[in-house]
């Protein structure tokens, strides 16, 4: 093997279809260092890679190459300040959902007997749900997910990050008691892309049953729309993510669920990404 040195190395990765940038982090992650030290690659350009370290860039600019997600290749993502470990069990968290999270802080509110408590449908990494116990730590904050694999990973995040959520395995709210109004918030990012979509293609290396939910995308969120308003405080929120284009739909299907004060909100693109409702005060 010939040994490259970091800029030559880069240039390779280029070369290959990667955007400079992938091109870097995937270079720090075989040289063991942390994605914020780009500069220290300028610095040292004309350093030779040792041939182990060359051929774990070699490996991850492959699968990079192939389309896999740069942080199952790192194992790393970041998301609402947090550093989560993730892997092909779970889908990659993206800044979209931050949306979520940060209207779910907004709608939680202290509460005169206890402290509030939240529940994250479908937790998948547990990024959700453990953004809101870093962010705000008197909440009670639950999780379920169906995937015992991502729940796995979940755990995991949440020992390591030393973030205490109650996580239970489930379909959605079927595990709960019926009627138990124990929530003052239910959050989800379900899968909500249609099972023929043509972008599926593109996310062929994330889990198929967190990405695709029946002929219009919406069959999850029909289900949890009708499901959560029994486990809502009077006053509680349901809050959904759903695709670009689906607003005024899942819009219309909290208000035939007869929740109040229906609407949605714009992720960072201006697109309306989340929506949800309040339950009415008894």
């Amino acid at each position: 093997m010939t040994l490259l040195t970091l800029s030559q190395a880069l240039r390779q990765a280029e070369s290959r279809g990667l955007d400079r940038l992938d091109a870097q982090w995937l270079l720090l992650h075989a040289l063991g260092k942390p994605t914020h030290e780009r500069a220290w690659l300028l610095a040292h350009d004309t350093d030779q890679l040792p041939a182990p370290v060359q051929a774990a860039l070699d490996e991850g600019v492959l699968r990079r190459a192939a389309g896999e997600p740069l942080a199952y290749i790192t194992g790393h993502q970041a998301f609402f300040g947090l550093d989560l470990q993730v892997d092909s069990r779970v889908l990659v968290p993206r800044p979209d959902t931050e949306t979520l999270v940060e209207w779910a802080l907004d709608v939680l509110q202290p509460q005169a007997d206890a402290a509030p408590a939240v529940l994250d449908l479908g937790t998948g990494s547990g990024a959700i749900a453990l953004a809101l116990k870093a962010t705000r730590p008197e909440l009670r904050v639950s999780a379920i997910d169906y995937s015992t694999d991502a729940l796995a990973v979940a755990w995991t995040n949440a020992q390591r990050l030393a973030l205490a959520v109650q996580f239970s395995q489930g379909a959605w709210l079927a595990a709960l008691p019926r009627s138990s109004a124990c929530f003052h918030a239910i959050v989800s990012n379900p899968p909500y892309i249609a099972a023929q979509d043509e972008h599926l293609v593109a996310l062929r290396h994330e889990p198929l049953q967190a990405l695709a939910s029946g002929a219009d995308g919406l069959d999850d969120i029909r289900q949890i729309i009708t499901q959560a308003p029994a486990h809502l405080h009077p006053g509680g929120w349901l809050l959904l993510e759903h695709g670009y284009d689906q607003a005024a739909t899942v819009r219309a299907l909290l208000l035939q669920a007869g929740l109040e004060e229906v609407q949605s909100r714009r992720d960072l693109s201006g697109i309306e990404r989340c929506s949800g409702g309040r339950r009415a005060q008894d």
